[in-house]
């Protein structure tokens, strides 16, 4: 497993970090997901993503229990808060110092730790200050709560105002968590040159598009059955965005540059990510180990110049570039992601 610093910082964490959004907790029965985090551990991942909203904090829950009785010093948690948790009433989300005070120690009880390496922003909050925002992860990180800060879904003037607080609060402000992957590039027009500029790393989420550049999904067919497009838990609605025929059609001319490279598309997905030397890690999820296995292997892989090129012929015209669709709710009358 190739090991990087997050960011600029002394921080080491696995360039294949294990997440899991969508899985444990709802869609996989808490066995199976044990034998992922495990087969996680066996491949030299140390590096674990979660966030109190997933599974309405089942997810920690799990996920503190697959971990137990490894050793804490060789592990980085990371989680994550603003979304609804519990019942949903007006202070259970947001940014505010009340949720994130009240949220760090519910993450901590569930994952069974005394502190998290990293503490995540999951959204950008219109609605609370950004100073009290600051000022309360600073409180968490003085306490011994968490180690590091990070936000998740930001925008690059964002990103540069929390950081400017966070030096003069003395935290460390370390990380990005964006979507990114081969079809959507959103944050490579302003959100990566700030991030390299301030020393600011990203942990993305969705390297394999939900799936969709796998190569499982074909244009003009029905997805396989018992894959995510079919889970009617989440996971369909979460990518079907991607099942376009005309996306599917470009997916489908990746695969002999995977061939060529020995690669499965999904290692050739996770390698492209990785090749941003801006990205310190990328989150892969799973539903079975043979999946960890799988996407752990691209952890190392370097793609040649015209392999990177020929990727960006193929899928150029299905490509999502866009920096403004790097939103957060302007309210917090949102439904639970």
């Amino acid at each position: 497993m190739e090991i990087r610093n997050l960011g600029a910082s002394g921080l080491k964490i696995s360039a294949i970090a294990y997440g899991n959004w969508l899985t444990h907790g709802s869609q996989v029965e808490e066995e199976s997901a044990t034998a992922c985090v495990r087969q996680a551990l066996g491949e030299g991942i140390t590096t674990f993503d979660t966030a109190d909203v997933y599974a309405n904090t089942r997810a920690e829950s799990v996920l503190g229990r697959a971990l137990r009785g490894e050793r804490r010093e060789g592990l980085e948690i990371f989680t994550k808060v603003y979304w609804p948790t519990g019942p949903g009433a007006h202070n259970d989300h947001g940014l505010s110092r009340k949720h994130i005070m009240e949220s760090i120690n519910g993450s901590l009880t569930r994952l069974g730790t005394d502190y998290v390496d990293l503490y995540q922003a999951h959204r950008y909050d219109y609605e609370t200050p950004l100073e009290e925002t600051m000022e309360a992860f600073a409180d968490v990180v003085h306490s011994g709560k968490a180690l590091y800060i990070g936000v998740s879904e930001w925008r690059a003037e964002q990103i540069r105002e929390a950081h400017a607080l966070a030096r003069e609060l003395h935290v460390p402000l370390v990380s990005n968590q964006p979507q990114y992957n081969m079809l959507w590039r959103v944050i490579e027009a302003e959100v990566v040159p700030t991030c390299r500029d301030l020393g600011i790393g990203q942990i993305v989420w969705s390297p394999i598009a939900q799936g969709a550049l796998t190569g499982k999904y074909r244009p003009g067919e029905q997805p396989p059955p018992g894959s995510r497009a079919t889970d009617d838990k989440g996971g369909a609605s979460m990518i079907q965005d991607w099942l376009r025929d005309d996306i599917l059609e470009r997916v489908q001319r990746l695969r002999p540059l995977a061939d060529e490279a020995g690669l499965t598309l999904a290692q050739l997905a996770v390698a492209w990510v990785l090749q941003n030397d801006n990205v310190s890690a990328a989150i892969i999820g799973a539903s079975r180990p043979e999946q960890v296995t799988e996407n752990a292997r691209a952890a190392g892989v370097r793609l040649d110049e015209d392999v990177l090129r020929a990727i960006d012929e193929i899928t150029g015209p299905v490509v999502e570039r866009d920096p403004a669709k790097t939103r957060s709710p302007r309210t917090r009358s949102f439904s639970r992601e």
